[in-house]
């Protein structure tokens, strides 16, 4: 199958929301059988499920936990709803999670788009959502995050298929963002070579991370995020002088308290001589989510471009998973 290119999955994104929208069918689960949910994945199939739970923390009424590794808390029981999100169906992670929630008898939902997650699913009649394949799995978020906000949606019933429906408007006409990626990259074009710190606040935190996740795999770029008000009881101690940082904010202004520290700490860097580029949201909507997120995919990509970065390629992830795979040979 022919690989989709970072840039045509940019301009045709709405396609990915559509898609899930489309394909999904109800589950019939309801939140009154569970204790708790567990969203289960990595890299680019896992950042669907934070950014879900970041949007939904203060609308629903149990908690979530995302798991990136091979195990599952021990809190984990059958009165655990778990949702496991593996793009390629072979994540060796995600599948050691799914064999354990099965052991403990708790509730699956997979989403994938083939390998062994979804044979495993259709062999143990496990609800499962069709991604669509050809993507690099960091370019497929607008499936399983979709996906995900659809699936718990439904749990708790909440309306979120008119407001992703919505995003097609914004999709139709995103040149806005492109334009702001490419503001933001003439902003800091002196310093291409500083790594990037996204400060967020609780509601971008997730979109923080991915952020951090395209800088890095499509750039080759280290990049990290701090997050208000935590960071500034330990990290900003750190903030003396010019420092080889480029520093994006990401305030959602939900929080007087951290729009003022936000503000305090532009003040503190700019008098350093550092510099700051502010993305602010209005609110964490979920079309204010996903417009951020298409605009710092894009960003990523011409970062990648003015570095001379192979975006479609990530050879030190694929030689960990080679590696991986010589030592469960050698097992």
């Amino acid at each position: 199958m022919t690989q989709i290119t970072h840039e045509s999955a940019l301009n045709n994104f709405f396609h990915q929301v559509n898609y899930a929208l489309t394909n999904f069918h109800e589950h019939g689960l309801k939140a009154t059988s569970f204790n708790n949910i567990i969203i289960g994945g990595l890299g680019g199939s896992g950042i669907g499920g934070r950014i879900a739970k970041n949007y939904l923390a203060d609308k629903i009424s149990l908690p979530i936990e995302v798991y990136s590794d091979y195990t599952l808390p021990a809190y984990a029981s059958n009165k655990s709803l778990i949702i496991l999100s593996s793009y390629s169906g072979l994540t060796e992670e995600t599948l050691a999670m799914y064999d354990k929630a099965r052991s403990i008898g708790a509730t699956i939902v997979c989403i994938t788009s083939g390998g062994t997650l979804l044979d495993l699913a259709k062999e143990n009649n496990i609800p499962y959502y069709i991604v669509e394949g050809g993507y690099q799995p960091r370019m497929a978020l607008g499936f399983s995050l979709s996906y995900n906000l659809l699936i718990l949606g439904e749990l708790f019933g909440l309306e979120v298929k008119s407001e992703l429906q919505s995003l097609k408007a914004l999709y139709d006409n995103s040149a806005a963002e492109q334009a702001r990626a490419n503001d933001m990259l003439e902003f800091f074009k002196n310093n291409l070579d500083n790594k990037f710190v996204i400060v967020a606040d609780a509601v971008t935190e997730a979109i923080g991370i991915r952020f951090c996740q395209q800088i890095q795999e499509n750039a080759k770029v280290e990049a990290f995020i701090n997050v208000l008000p935590e960071a500034n009881h330990n990290v900003f101690e750190t903030y003396y002088g010019k420092l080889p940082t480029n520093f994006i904010f990401m305030n959602s202004q939900t929080n007087d308290r951290n729009i003022g520290r936000f503000g305090y700490l532009k003040e503190l860097l700019e008098n350093q001589g550092n510099k700051i580029y502010e993305l602010t949201l209005n609110g964490g909507s979920i079309s204010e989510l996903y417009k951020t997120i298409h605009m710092n995919d894009w960003f990523s990509i011409l970062l990648s471009n003015v570095k001379g970065a192979d975006n479609m390629s990530v050879p030190n992830i694929s030689g960990l998973k080679s590696f991986l795979l010589r030592m469960n040979a050698s097992n």
